[in-house]
């Protein structure tokens, strides 16, 4: 049976023709499954934050699912393995560099495999995504076994912890998302970034303008924002920023 969606999360961003070369393989080879843009601005070059990221939106799409996976610096490299996992009942296809560690710990380990199909023509050495990843993820949404060997998760599997004390993404309103669930700082009151001390809110309109919060955003995560303003800005927050709860 085919899967409901083939959801696509890159690092890729909206302009240029990658994205869309990616979503031309999947039509041609898995034509009648939608291919959903899930996110094309993944923390860049970054599989640890992207990891992340992605097993807080995973959820959200129906069992079944195939997601393509590609936030890839090693691209073309024997620096990691091109794989596919299933966890929770959902495909997760791409590169072996822990982008898919988290999802796959909070599924009890997942199921791995080492993708060994290769295309009819030479892939290119910097581009698997459309050459590699797409074909396979098409093979799965048309119900097709994983196209390899079953095998070992990445060696550093283990040792990623369940949940990242950092800023993982920012969003076009310089709201900042960390990899810390937001289950799991119920019990707290104040977040400190960069010197700065913030209370909880449950929402924007309950903090004046102007004012620094945190909350839990719709994705389950910690978020840290400003009502009507830029929390990046106002605390000095990037990617890799670390967070404190008391």
């Amino acid at each position: 049976m085919p899967a409901p969606l083939i959801l696509l999360f890159t690092d890729f961003g909206t302009e240029g023709p990658y994205a869309g070369q990616v979503k031309t393989v999947l039509s041609v080879r898995a034509p009648g499954v939608p291919a959903i843009d899930l996110m094309h601005d993944a923390p860049a070059h970054n599989p640890r934050a992207a990891a992340y990221l992605l097993a807080a939106l995973a959820p959200g799409s129906p069992p079944g699912s195939v997601f393509l996976g590609v936030v890839d610096p090693g691209v073309g490299t024997r620096a990691r393995r091109p794989m596919a996992v299933q966890a929770d009942g959902r495909w997760f296809v791409g590169p072996g560099n822990g982008l898919f560690n988290v999802v796959a710990a909070r599924a009890g380990g997942g199921s791995w495999w080492e993708i060994t199909w290769t295309p009819e023509r030479e892939p290119s050495a910097s581009f698997h995504g459309r050459d590699l990843f797409a074909p396979v993820a098409a093979m799965l949404a048309r119900g097709e076994a994983p196209p390899g060997d079953p095998a070992a998760p990445p060696e550093d599997s283990g040792a990623w912890p369940d949940d990242l004390y950092e800023v993982i993404y920012i969003d076009r309103f310089g709201n900042a998302m960390t990899g810390v669930r937001a289950s799991r700082a119920v019990q707290f009151e104040t977040l400190s970034v960069n010197r700065h001390d913030l209370r909880r809110a449950r929402t924007f309109g309950d903090v004046p303008e102007g004012k620094g919060f945190w909350y839990a955003n719709s994705s389950g995560l910690v978020e840290i924002a400003v009502n009507q303003g830029r929390a990046r800005d106002a605390f000095g927050i990037e990617i890799g920023t670390a967070v404190t709860f008391t």
